[in-house]
């Protein structure tokens, strides 16, 4: 009995660390030139995409338990090595920091403020996608 029950925890302890030891799983962006720095989860309850044919707007919301200044540093070095242009930066204790960025038919805001348990970062993006199509005159 004693050794089945050794086994049966053996087994349990293996699976366990096989599936966590897998690769880590992709974050969701929508925008394929925002990456999402390392140990970020979507909060998808609070995350909201829009799709026209001539724009595409999205704002998702990520926590993490990494340091609000760190998380900054990395959104600001990817966005940057992505082609993003920084445009300012605003730091306050009550609102945390807000970073605004632009591309050509594109913009981005990048808010990281910490709760009580969490680190957030709110990623509001909007692209033009097409150009709209003149109305038939009559």
């Amino acid at each position: 009995m004693v050794r089945l029950l050794v086994l049966c925890i053996a087994m349990l302890t293996l699976t366990s660390c096989s599936a966590s030891s897998g690769a880590p799983k992709a974050q969701r962006s929508e925008f394929e030139d925002v990456p999402v720095p390392a140990g970020l989860t979507l909060d998808n309850s609070r995350t909201t995409i829009i799709e026209s044919p001539t724009v595409k707007a999205a704002r998702l919301f990520y926590k993490s338990r990494v340091k609000p200044d760190s998380l900054a540093q990395a959104y600001r070095t990817s966005l940057e090595a992505n082609g993003w242009r920084h445009v300012s930066s605003t730091t306050s204790a009550n609102n945390g920091t807000v970073q605004v960025y632009e591309k050509p038919d594109s913009s981005l805001q990048v808010m990281i403020y910490d709760s009580w348990y969490y680190t957030w970062a709110e990623v509001s993006a909007t692209r033009i996608v097409g150009k709209p199509t003149a109305a038939p005159s009559r």
